[in-house]
């Protein structure tokens, strides 16, 4: 009997190199960030600093991915995104080493903010070469590989952290920085640029803007973008910012039941991305917007419903499966109207998504300090809707590329 040699099985099948390579990277990379990010509070109150102090580290890094999002995108434009890409991540890999024998608080802040320009330069070459390399009938499955790497790795770092951090304050951000010299060598040597155009030097900020009004003309684009801006928000930054608070104080439960709602809601969201994925490819983005932000505002909405411990671990299940959606549709809708626009375009929808997260505690911890948490948790199910509508408003773009039918213009001609 002849022997056949079949193709390979698996979330990878009928997908380009690129994306099992982001992938692990993108696992790396959150798992590294996942054993740092629980040490830096407690590290920089090593230097006598107060609480707030302290939180502004991590504010540091998060405003410094907004601010370097959109000259990250021109450079990914200019010199391609694996060059970028890899720049970008060993900017990460030498700041976190350099923080770990900081030896003031000042050395801290600073080496933490070029780590967030460094990931700002990681995170828009990344999810470029991410969609310019996949055809728009793999493109949701692609997106959901590539979320599910970060996220399996922001999961389990921290429980690796916390063991390293009981060890040494400063051994994690050493351990971060070195862990992140495989991926930044593996993006520079092995992966390949897929840029469709090459800007020249001259001409890179006026056709930048031209760019990015371009888009955001395109009803697709926008929507995508709001509902990554709305994903931010309520998902990332309501969630983590309110949810905490929430629990101790009206459910008044300890920080355990915290742990354990928002392991409930990546324990959703995981499994969810790859069906996520698949319904992205076969029915079209529009229906995993629109209904991720529908369902990811009811979630927010039963925690103001639902009573008790039950009712709360119920509404993040929910929450979860909304997220999931969320981090599939809109950045495969993004792909199908990039067009030839590749860095800033992409830099543009990431920047939505981290202002988001940035205005989201800040808002909904307004509301629950003038109001209730009721109406912070309602803010964000507004949030979410509106951007749900603007899904509605949106063209599907999933076949956008597709030929027209011959038969069917000649019978409109005529």
């Amino acid at each position: 009997m002849r022997f056949v040699l079949r193709p390979p099985r698996g979330p990878f099948r009928d997908l380009p190199r690129e994306v099992p390579i982001l992938t692990a990277i993108s696992f790396t990379v959150a798992l590294g960030f996942g054993i740092v990010a629980p040490d830096i509070p407690a590290f920089a109150r090593h230097f006598g600093v107060s609480t707030a102090a302290a939180a502004s580290v991590v504010s540091a890094f998060a405003l410094m991915r907004v601010v370097g999002a959109l000259p990250a995108g021109r450079l990914a434009d200019r010199f391609g995104q694996p060059v970028v890409m890899a720049t970008g991540i060993a900017i990460v890999a030498v700041s976190s080493i350099v923080a770990g024998f900081s030896n003031s608080f000042a050395d801290l802040i600073i080496l933490r903010g070029a780590g967030g320009l460094g990931s700002a330069m990681f995170g828009v070459s990344g999810q470029t070469l991410l969609l310019v390399s996949v055809p728009n009938k793999h493109r949701g499955r692609a997106s959901g590989l590539f979320a599910g790497g970060f996220l399996v790795g922001g999961i389990s770092g921290p429980a690796v952290g916390g063991v390293i951090a009981a060890w040494s304050e400063r051994a994690p951000f050493i351990i971060y920085g070195c862990m992140l010299i495989v991926p930044a060598v593996i993006a520079g040597a092995v992966l390949h640029d897929r840029s469709r155009q090459r800007p020249e030097a001259a001409h890179a900020p006026r056709r930048a803007v031209a760019e990015i009004a371009g888009a955001l003309r395109d009803r697709a684009y926008r929507a995508a973008a709001s509902a990554n801006l709305a994903d931010g928000f309520a998902t990332m930054g309501v969630r983590s910012a309110i949810v905490p608070l929430f629990v101790r104080d009206i459910l008044h439960r300890s920080a355990v039941w915290t742990g354990v709602g928002f392991l409930v809601v990546a324990a959703i969201n995981a499994a969810t991305l790859l069906p996520a994925g698949r319904l992205a490819d076969r029915l079209g983005r529009r229906p995993v917007v629109i209904g991720g932000c529908l369902v990811a505002a009811a979630g927010m909405l039963l925690l103001t419903l639902l009573p008790g411990l039950g009712g709360y671990l119920a509404a993040l299940a929910v929450l979860g499966l909304g997220s999931g959606f969320l981090d599939v549709g809109p950045a495969a809708m993004l792909g199908d109207v990039l067009k030839g626009r590749g860095g800033t375009v992409v830099a543009t929808f990431q920047m939505a998504g981290d202002v988001g997260t940035v205005a989201g505690p800040v808002t909904a911890g307004y509301l629950v300090d003038v109001a209730s948490y009721g109406a912070a948790f309602g803010l964000a199910a507004g949030v979410l809707g509106l951007a749900a509508l603007l899904g509605i408003f949106a063209p599907e773009t999933r076949w956008r590329d597709r030929p027209a039918d011959p038969g069917l213009l000649a019978s409109q001609e005529s």
